[in-house]
This record gives C-alpha cells, sequence and structure tokens, in this order.
C-alpha cells in the first residue's frame, strides 16, 4: 500500500517536494519577517540608512532564528524578532511609532499560535515598550483575545510588563511627518511612504505555527482609528492546518477583505480539493470501497501553489484600491512575501540554508 500511495503522491502536480539541502525526514523551521511595505524608491534611500535597514531586519531575523534552532517555539521566536524591531526608531511600531492627529503615539499588536488557535491583541496602548509582549500575554493570561486603551494598559501593570514615557516613542521624524500633515493638508499616504507595520511569522521543528503583528498605525490618525493589524483574521493569522499571516497596508483595506484569514483559509481549502484529488486516484474493490483513505497531512503545498493564493488576496485588496503586502510561512516551511508596492522591508531564513533580507520589488 505504501508503494501505491507514494505512486499517488508523486505524480500529484502541487506535492511539496523537500528541498535537497535537507533529509525530507528531518523536522523543519522557517521564519520570516517585515517592517512595512510601501512606496519606496531606490533612489531617495542613501547606502548609509539602507545599510542600517538591512542591519536591524537581520538582527531580527538572527534573533528569531536562534530560537528556533535551539529547539524552541514558533511563538518564542515571532516575539524575539519583534522586540528589536519594536525598539527600532526606523520603524513604525513601538519607538519610532507615528503620531495622532493629537500628538500622541498610540500602539497596537497581536499575536497568534497556530496549533491551538490561542490569540492576543490590543489596541490604543500609550506607555507599553513593547506592545507584542502585552498581546502574548493577553492571549495566554487572560480570558480575553483583545483589549484597549486603559483596561489594557492596567492588565499590563498587574502582569508587571514594562513600560516607557512619551519620550521613549516619540521622534523627530515622526513629528515632521504629521506638522507636514496638517500645514499641508496632506493625508497619511502623502507623508507616509511605507506602511510602517513590523511582523514575523514561524515554524518550529515540532510543526507549529505562529504570527505576530506592531504597529504604531498612520500618522494623524483619528477618533481612535483602528487599523488591520491587531485585528485577528485581517493584518494576523496562524493555523497549523494552513499557514501563519502577517500583514502591513493600507488597514482598511486589509479588514474588509480579511487578509490574512482569507489566504490561510485559500491554503487549507486548496490541500483539502488536492487531497479529494488524490483520493480519487486510489483504486477500489468490487463494493467501491477505496484500498486506502489519503490524509492531507500526508502531502502538502509546494511554494508555488501557496505563493499564487497569496498573491490573489493581495490582488483583490489591490482592487478595491489598498496597497501593502504579506508575508507568510506554510507548514511545509515554505516562507513567503507577496506584495503590491514597489518595496517590503523584509527578511526570511529556513532549515534549508534561507538566510536573506530586502527592501525593493524584484530583490
Amino acid at each position: 500500500m505504501k508503494t501505491l500511495l507514494s505512486a499517488a503522491l508523486l505524480s500529484f502536480t502541487l506535492w511539496a517536494a523537500p528541498a535537497a539541502a535537507q533529509d525530507p525526514n528531518e523536522p523543519r523551521w522557517s521564519l520570516a519577517i517585515h517592517g512595512g511595505a510601501g512606496t519606496l524608491d531606490p533612489e531617495r534611500i542613501t547606502p548609509e540608512l539602507r545599510a542600517e535597514y538591512e542591519a536591524a531586519l537581520q538582527d531580527a531575523l538572527d534573533r528569531g532564528t536562534q530560537i528556533l534552532k535551539d529547539g524552541g517555539s514558533a511563538v518564542d521566536a515571532v516575539k524575539a524578532a519583534i522586540v528589536p524591531l519594536e525598539d527600532n526608531p526606523l520603524f513604525n511600531a513601538g519607538r519610532g511609532a507615528v503620531f495622532t492627529w493629537e500628538g500622541e503615539n498610540e500602539l497596537d499588536a497581536s499575536i497568534m499560535v497556530g496549533g491551538d488557535r490561542s490569540a492576543g491583541a490590543v489596541t490604543g496602548v500609550k506607555a507599553i515598550k513593547n506592545p507584542i509582549l502585552l498581546a502574548d500575554k493577553v492571549r495566554t493570561e487572560s480570558r480575553h483575545v483583545f483589549l484597549s486603551g486603559a483596561g489594557a494598559e492596567e492588565f499590563a501593570a498587574d502582569k508587571g510588563l514594562e513600560t516607557a514615557g512619551p519620550e521613549w516613542f516619540a521622534t523627530e521624524r515622526r513629528r515632521e511627518a504629521l506638522e507636514r500633515m496638517k500645514a499641508r493638508q496632506l493625508s497619511a499616504t502623502d507623508v507616509d511612504h511605507k506602511f510602517g507595520t513590523v511582523g514575523a511569522v514561524a515554524l518550529d521543528l515540532s510543526g507549529n505555527l505562529a504570527a505576530g503583528t506592531s504597529t504604531g498605525g498612520m500618522t494623524g490618525k483619528r477618533w481612535g482609528r483602528i487599523g488591520d493589524s491587531p485585528m485577528i483574521g485581517a493584518g494576523n493569522y496562524a493555523d497549523n492546518r494552513s499557514c501563519a499571516v502577517s500583514a502591513t497596508g493600507s488597514g482598511e483595506y486589509f479588514i474588509r477583505v480579511g487578509v490574512a484569514k482569507e489566504i490561510c483559509s485559500r491554503l487549507f481549502y486548496r490541500l483539502l480539493r488536492e487531497r479529494d484529488a488524490v483520493q480519487a486516484t486510489v483504486p477500489v474493490d468490487e463494493q467501491g470501497v477505496p484500498e486506502y483513505y489519503i490524509h492531507a497531512s500526508e502531502f502538502g503545498i509546494e511554494a508555488s501553489a501557496a505563493q499564487e493564493e497569496a498573491d490573489a488576496v493581495m490582488a483583490e485588496v489591490k482592487g478595491l484600491g489598498g496597497s501593502g503586502g504579506v508575508i507568510l510561512v506554510t507548514p511545509d516551511g515554505h516562507a513567503l512575501y507577496s506584495f503590491n508596492t514597489t518595496g517590503m522591508y523584509r527578511g526570511r531564513a529556513t532549515s534549508d540554508g534561507v538566510n536573506e533580507v530586502a527592501i525593493f520589488a524584484g530583490e
């Protein structure tokens, strides 16, 4: 039966054949990160600034990778990668967050684990040094999924999370963007050339997936605006059956499409459809009973198929008028990107030996 099963699976065009660099029987790990997508112009970034971004991305990638190499969990790798991005004023998350219309920094974050689909999220916090850590505390130590504002900060105090004053988050570059927006009556996209959200997705050696996203939102946001980043299913999602996704972009459109969950759902149902197609090739006895049954766990979707589904969702976002990008990791260890902008600060590393960071499209 094993011979017949192997033949059926190998004939199936979407079988995710393991890379030659790794024994297919060995557990795999994978990590992808992002630091925002948007209208990025290679002519407007100096070699020195590019080097700063690349170093920051590589540092975050290395921290998460080390967790996975050592056999740590996907969720710990996600946190390890996101914290230094939140601490770096180059990115719009934590320190370096953009200003609201009122001149404050309001922070959002979410995190999700693919095994039990536990999740935690916070929005509108102003004094939490690393919002991604608070989101994870909500996931693990509360009865809730989503906390906001003063209540979220009260919960953080109860859990002893590190706080910081307004001076920690504020940067002159972000303040100037707000002033320029008000003086010239510009839109947020006119002053924010990239949607500066940070995120990470990971697969660990135990086969568990996790995703995390953190942001300062949009310059000049008003009336308690909440984007997609802290919304489970829109800017963040993880499910061991399909993928882990973190998004960055024009949040209103990502919410309307439900981008992160939509990608995971597409991969899951594609896997089921292809499993049924393989099952149809299995010989049956005189009563029409198959000689054996195919299980989804016995095969996977190759990188090109996962890329196709992610690209289709991002095309839908673009069709509505939105822009941005996603990172995703699949149970087979594929670490992928999809974005409809000129660039996205990003990086990925896998147990197959991939280790890279990039900024512009085509890199």
